[in-house]
């Protein structure tokens, strides 16, 4: 799993702040198909949000643990019912601090 220092994370939530979700865990959590189109997503974004529509905070907070496990990616942060993810792109668009 990637990490991530304070300034980068801080840097990050920034950025964030006027994207839309790109990605929703529905009612069956997370599944293949999440999984693959998160790891769409991130290669076309680097840095995404995703909606969960569960209202089981801890269940929110594995599905994060688990998604950044599985896509090497970096949780930046998880606020609510929001998710934010991040993975440099091969040529990556982002310049963290």
């Amino acid at each position: 799993m990637l990490e991530l220092t304070p300034q980068q994370r801080k840097f990050l939530k920034a950025q964030a702040h006027g994207l839309k979700p790109v990605v929703m865990i529905g009612s069956n959590g997370l599944t293949e198909a999440v999984i693959k189109e998160t790891e769409r997503a991130l290669a076309a974004h680097e840095l995404i949000k995703i909606r969960c529509l569960g209202d089981d905070r801890a269940a929110r907070a594995a599905w994060l643990e688990e998604i950044c496990q599985q896509l090497d990616c970096a949780p930046v942060q998880h606020i609510g019912k929001l998710l934010l993810v991040y993975k440099p792109a091969e040529e990556p668009r982002l310049v963290l601090p």
